[in-house]
């Protein structure tokens, strides 16, 4: 570190033996005519350290003397050392060296001041540049005594500068790439400024026309290249559609050098400013003369071919490739009555006024996604003729295209189809007719059967089907409860909503509250989330409770209010949530009698009854068990890909007479397996498979209680009274005050004679 007289001591480095140099005596005399400094050397030497630059201070030859602190700083040298002969070499990059010590010798011998830019090593090891300014102190006669040196980092500038140079260098070398690909593209591009001018062509315009960028410039382009008969119009096209800034093309003929004119497809497409207008316009030109000589051609050849269509007995109508009518023939006009000038000018008015109203819509929008295709394609449609009446028509669309198989024709034929069309109306209405006889004779929905038991029971579904009315249906297990309920839901205005079926019997009793109202997250233990139950999953459609008897009292409860208020609560919430539900309820239980022993609510039971519906055994339908079996042997057969013609007379025989205490779920079940095992084109049914009971297992139980004995007694007496007359104001079910349904089942189910005819004794044979 220099002492706090360094700045005064340089001056003793130029004194000699015999007194002060020239040199310390000019600066001395310097020292004079400068601006008052500081007297305090060590606050000058404050000032000059606290000075955010590198500053150097040297002699006449250039030799450091002095460096402020922040010098010292950047460098990591003490003073001694930066005056040392190797200072240069230890900071300065080494490929600035040779270049500074050639510029600092020429310059430290000129007193003007002078800079240059340099690499300067820090003590972090890493290499800054610096912008270093030399100013020369003079004496009287202008003769140099020190340079004052400054230093200022430069290093982010020179950093912005080079990118910027590396910038401008990347984008001349794009502008020279861009230029060389928009030369090499096979296509004629042209820039016009925003006054409609050429500023600028590519190669592909100068070699076609010979002309050269100069000449295109100087507007020589226009005049000597546009055919004389498009000028004036595509001046008038040009002058429009440039004063509106928005993208248009035209089709045009340009001169080629070697003096033929070609068809060009012009597009013309403006790039504008904020203020949306024009300032450059950018053209490409696609030659498009083979297209206009194959249009030409084609154009003459159509007036031959019109002289021969005319002549052909058939529709005939060509189209463009937009679909738009070009021609059609003699025989479109006279059928129509139509002109030839209404069919291409007033396409879509004669289309509408031509084409059956019902037809149009969909004969515009198949038209229109198949010609976008290519493909041939065939539409039917009715066709108003002139006189008065619509014939169907089959027309079918044929496509020409060219060589690069752009459509550029539709040719469209038109074949009399009236009278296919009128035979085949004809046999879906007698197809229809024969549908619904059988689905009133036989078949309805998927049930099978034309006995009259079972045709009152499709009665009551017809009438019932249409209205939201609860239904109750009973009958006996494998009866078909389920299919009379599925019935009802699709012949209801919720057909196309969900049909929904729940088991009653098949759920634990604690779980059914959850599963018909949904639950909860936490309403009981494993209920981890909410659930939604089948009331919610039928909202809008069809909830069918098979097996309701079997419904725990507190679920009745629940069920009750649903049916009242239409609203329920999930299990674990006391939020009510509505529905809009129609409920089928099935039972094979003698619910009256579940009333009378309290296992049943009375109030449920009434709501439910709103229409019941009972399904007859199948011992009540014997008539029916020949067409079940049919229809059963031909679902099974076809299944096992196995063909059955026959049916053994012994086996209907067997069929027919046996009891069917499952009804027809058993039945159904016997004849799968008589065409699993079957290996002939007769169905047999093995004998055992039919356990035959006796007349006295088909009487009620010898163990009746003395209650059900009365009940039997009080049936009988009013059966007698009413002379075996069940329903009507004067029937057994008025006199007992029970439903007609109710003392039906209980009559089945006690074997009582309902013409009158007393149950026999139990111990009678």
């Amino acid at each position: 570190m220099a002492d706090p007289d360094s700045l005064g001591k340089q001056h003793s480095c130029e004194e000699t033996d015999g007194g002060t140099s020239q040199k310390g005596q000019s600066f001395a005399n310097l020292k004079h005519r400068a601006p008052q400094l500081p007297q305090d050397e060590e606050e000058l030497r404050r000032i000059v350290d606290l000075i955010p630059q590198t500053i150097l201070i040297l002699n006449s030859e250039g030799k450091v003397i002095y460096a402020n602190r922040v010098m010292r700083e950047y460098t990591g040298l003490s003073l001694d050392e930066v005056r040392g002969d190797d200072f240069r070499n230890r900071v300065i990059h080494p490929e600035d060296l040779a270049r500074l010590r050639e510029q600092r010798r020429e310059a430290l011998t000129h007193p003007v001041p002078f800079e240059n830019e340099q690499r300067a090593l820090g003590k972090d090891g890493i290499y800054r540049w610096f912008l270093i300014v030399y100013n020369p102190l003079l004496d009287e006669q202008g003769r140099i005594i020190q340079w004052y040196v400054a230093g200022t980092d430069i290093t982010e500038s020179r950093q912005a500068k080079e990118a910027l140079q590396a910038s401008e260098l990347r984008l001349r070398q794009d502008e020279e790439e861009l230029r060389r690909i928009v030369d090499l593209i096979p296509q004629n591009i042209v820039v016009l400024d925003s006054g409609g001018r050429a500023i600028f062509v590519n190669q592909q315009v100068l070699d076609y026309t010979g002309l050269s960028l100069d000449e295109v410039r100087a507007g020589h382009f226009r005049e000597r290249s546009f055919h004389p008969e498009d000028v004036e119009r595509l001046r008038e096209e040009r002058k429009k559609a440039l004063a509106g800034a928005v993208p248009f093309h035209n089709e045009q003929r340009i001169l080629s050098r070697d003096d033929n004119y070609h068809w060009f497809l012009v597009r013309y497409n403006p790039l504008l400013d904020e203020s949306r207008k024009a300032v450059r316009w950018y053209v490409t030109a696609t030659d498009i003369d083979d297209r206009k000589q194959a249009e030409n051609k084609l154009r003459q050849d159509e007036e031959d071919l019109r002289t021969i269509t005319d002549t052909i007995r058939q529709v005939i109508i060509v189209l463009a490739p937009d679909g738009t009518t070009l021609y059609a023939n003699r025989v479109v006009l006279d059928l129509t009555g139509l002109t030839l000038e209404e069919v291409i000018n007033q396409g879509n008015f004669v289309a509408t006024r031509v084409i059956h109203p019902d037809d149009v819509d969909r004969v515009r929008a198949a038209r229109e996604e198949r010609l976008l295709r290519g493909a041939p394609f065939e539409l039917e449609m009715r066709c108003l003729f002139k006189d008065g009446l619509y014939h169907w028509h089959l027309l079918q669309y044929n496509p020409l295209k060219d060589e690069r198989g752009q459509v550029i024709r539709w040719y469209c034929t038109a074949t009399d189809i009236d009278d296919r069309k009128r035979t085949e109306e004809r046999l879906r209405n007698e197809n229809l007719v024969l549908r619904e006889e059988i689905d009133h004779s036989s078949m309805f929905e998927e049930i099978v059967g034309s006995c009259k038991p079972m045709r009152q029971v499709l009665k009551q579904v017809e009438k019932v089907a249409a209205s939201d009315s609860t239904v109750l249906i009973l009958g006996e297990t494998g009866t078909g409860k389920e299919l009379i309920a599925r019935a009802l839901h699709r012949r209801s205005k919720r057909a196309t909503r969900a049909f929904v079926r729940v088991n009653c019997a098949a759920i634990p009793q604690s779980l059914i509250a959850s599963e018909l109202f949904g639950h909860e997250k936490g309403a009981f233990t494993g209920a981890v989330q909410r659930r939604p139950g089948r009331f919610e999953a039928a909202d809008g459609g069809t909830l069918f409770l098979d097996e309701i008897g079997d419904l725990p009292m507190e679920t009745q409860i629940a069920l009750l209010r649903v049916l009242q208020e239409k609203e329920f609560e999930r299990v674990g919430s006391n939020h009510p949530i509505k529905v809009d539900v129609r409920l089928i309820a099935a039972t094979n239980r003698d619910l009256q009698a579940a009333v009378a022993a309290g296992t049943f609510r009375q109030d449920l039971f009434y709501r439910l009854n709103v229409f019941p519906i009972v399904v007859p055994s199948l011992r009540e339908r014997a008539e029916d068990i020949p067409l079940l079996v049919e229809y059963f042997v031909g679902r099974y057969a076809n299944a096992a890909r196995k063909k059955i013609r026959h049916i053994g007379e012994q086996t209907l025989e067997q069929l027919t007479g046996y009891h069917w205490p499952g009804n027809i779920r058993e039945l159904q079940n016997v004849v799968e397996r008589a065409v699993i095992l079957c290996e002939t084109d007769t169905l047999v049914v093995d004998e055992s498979w039919l356990r035959r009971e006796s007349a006295d297992s088909l009487r009620p139980r010898e163990g009746l209680s003395a209650l059900a004995d009365r009940e039997v007694e009080m049936i009988e007496a009013a059966l007698a009274e009413s002379h075996g007359r069940i329903s009507g104001p004067s029937g057994a079910a008025a006199k007992l005050g029970i439903p007609r349904q109710t003392l039906e089942s209980k009559i089945r189910r006690l074997g009582i004679d309902k013409y009158g005819q007393k149950r026999q004794p139990r111990n009678s044979v």
